[in-house]
C-alpha cells in the first residue's frame, strides 16, 4: 500500500499528465486550482497544502476563487492576473510545466535550511524572491525568507532538544513514559 501510494505521487509529473489534468476531465482551468496540488500535497507527511491554506495567500484564495473576475482560470498561467498567488502561479509561474524549477528552497517539513553559502543555494533563493517580487517587493520577499531561515534554525534546535529529552528517557528505563491506558492513540484520542 505505500508503495503504491508513494509511486502514485512521485513519479515525474512532467510524464504523467493525470498528476495535474484529471484524467476524466483534461481540462486547463481545473488544472490551474490549488485544490489539483491538495491530491497529493496534504497530510501526515507533505503538509503543504494546509500551509498554503491556512496562509494570507490562500485565504485570500479560498474566499475569492469563485468570482472569475479576481480567479480567471481559463486564462493561461502567463497572462493570469489573480488577485493573490495560486501554487500553481508561483510553481508554474508563466505557465511552465516544471513545477520544480520554480519550487521554495525548504523540504515540506520545513527542516532544511538553505542558505548554506553555496553558489546554488544563492541562486535558488535570488529565484524564489524573484517569484516573490511579482507581488511583493524584493526586500519584503527577503525579509521573509530570512525570517523562514531563522524559523529553521529554531526547528532544528527544538527537534534536536526533543530527541535528546527521548534518548535520556529511555536511558533511564522510562523507555514508556505513559501508562498504555491512558496514551493517546494516532488521532490524539484517548
Amino acid at each position: 500500500g505505500d508503495t503504491a501510494g508513494c509511486t502514485f505521487c512521485h513519479t515525474s509529473p512532467e510524464e504523467r499528465c493525470s498528476s495535474c489534468h484529471q484524467r476524466h476531465q483534461f481540462n486547463p482551468a481545473v488544472a490551474r486550482k490549488s485544490e489539483q496540488c491538495k491530491t497529493c500535497h496534504w497530510g501526515k507527511d507533505h503538509r503543504d497544502w494546509e500551509a498554503y491554506d491556512i496562509s494570507i495567500h490562500g485565504t485570500v484564495y479560498q474566499v475569492n476563487k469563485w468570482d472569475p473576475t479576481q480567479f480567471d482560470m481559463s486564462k493561461k498561467l502567463a497572462d493570469a492576473d489573480y488577485v493573490g498567488p495560486t501554487c500553481q502561479y508561483c510553481h508554474m509561474r508563466g505557465g511552465h510545466h516544471n513545477v520544480q524549477r520554480l519550487s521554495t528552497v525548504y523540504t515540506s517539513m520545513g527542516m532544511s535550511n538553505a542558505d548554506r553559502g553555496a553558489p546554488l543555494w544563492k541562486e535558488m533563493r535570488d529565484t524564489w524572491v524573484s517569484v516573490c517580487d511579482d507581488c511583493h517587493s524584493p526586500r519584503f520577499a527577503r525579509e521573509n525568507l530570512q525570517a523562514m531561515d531563522e524559523a529553521c534554525k529554531d526547528a532544528g534546535l527544538k527537534y534536536t532538544e526533543t530527541f535528546k529529552v527521548a534518548e535520556n528517557l529511555m536511558l533511564d528505563g522510562m523507555g514508556e513514559p505513559m501508562p498504555k491506558d491512558l496514551a493517546p492513540d494516532w488521532s490524539g484520542q484517548h
